[in-house]
């Protein structure tokens, strides 16, 4: 992030040609414009300031306008609103406000459209599954035994959150293993989108110390014991994701495991493939 006085030495600048003012903004590689910080204006000046900035935008042949918003400049929403635009995303600290200023229909990215969860199948040395019991959600009240399950943290890997919602939710210490299925499910949470990722995971420590306020139990459970639950035989996702880890547990299925890769700019990702 840049420094705050840098950032708001940009905020505002002015039409060489007419001397009108206008708001200061970044060019992106998109033939558009980002305009990152506003120094504090009244919604009125930032009106005339917004509407002037527009015309000058447009004799340039911009097309998309990004306005990031801090959430203490809330008030200036509605006069962006009123110069067309609408919202892209929010966050914690900001709203992003985008408009399209050519006359064809935009081209602009939609906002992330899914969630990324993870499933964790843990097995100790006697072949038996880490499974727990909810005390909220849909699960709560029903005696369901389920593997422990999470969602991927914002820059968060998938085999780093499985290891991680694991030690949260039951304290066991565990080494992520594959990646034995995914699937993908619609209008799930805030109309957004579902990658589950079902993940294989040794445990490394077995003492259980259950989380409190998420959870009414945890335990070692053997397998087969798990998958006779009523709610595992009549769900088919969860018969499937079953007839896997079995698959895998008598060497017959084989996984995606991660393999490092390193970028041009020196960050790391992950691509998840089969070995054998």
């Amino acid at each position: 992030m840049k420094d705050q006085s840098t950032m708001a030495a940009k905020a505002e600048s002015s039409d060489e040609s007419t001397g009108v003012k206008l708001l200061s903004g970044i060019n992106d590689q998109y033939g558009g414009v980002i305009v990152e910080t506003i120094d504090p204006i009244d919604p009125a000046s930032f009106l005339s300031l917004l509407t002037s900035s527009i015309a000058h935008w447009k004799l340039e042949g911009k097309k998309g306008v990004w306005i990031k918003l801090p959430i203490q400049q809330v008030n200036l929403v509605e006069p962006a609103v009123m110069n067309g635009f609408w919202y892209h995303h929010a966050e914690p600290t900001y709203l992003m406000l985008v408009n399209w200023i050519p006359p064809s229909p935009h081209t602009l990215p939609a906002n992330a459209s899914h969630r990324v969860g993870i499933g964790a199948f843990v097995l100790n040395q006697d072949r038996e599954v880490l499974v727990v019991q909810e005390k909220s959600g849909y699960f709560q009240g029903t005696g369901v035994w389920k593997f422990p399950t999470g969602v991927v943290d914002e820059g968060e890997n998938i085999y780093a959150a499985a290891v991680r919602e694991v030690k949260e939710e039951t304290g066991i210490d565990s080494e992520f293993v594959e990646v034995l299925a995914f699937s993908q499910s619609h209008k799930s949470f805030f109309e957004k989108s579902d990658l589950f990722f079902v993940c294989l995971l040794r445990a490394l420590s077995f003492d259980i110390q259950k989380q409190e306020q998420e959870l009414e139990a945890a335990q070692w459970m053997p397998f087969e014991e798990y998958v006779a639950q009523p709610f595992v035989q009549t769900k088919e996702f969860l018969k499937y994701n079953a007839d896997i880890c079995r698959a895998k547990m008598e060497g017959e299925y084989s996984g995606l495991s991660p393999v490092t890769m390193t970028s041009s700019s020196g960050e790391k990702s992950y691509l998840y493939l089969s070995r054998q």
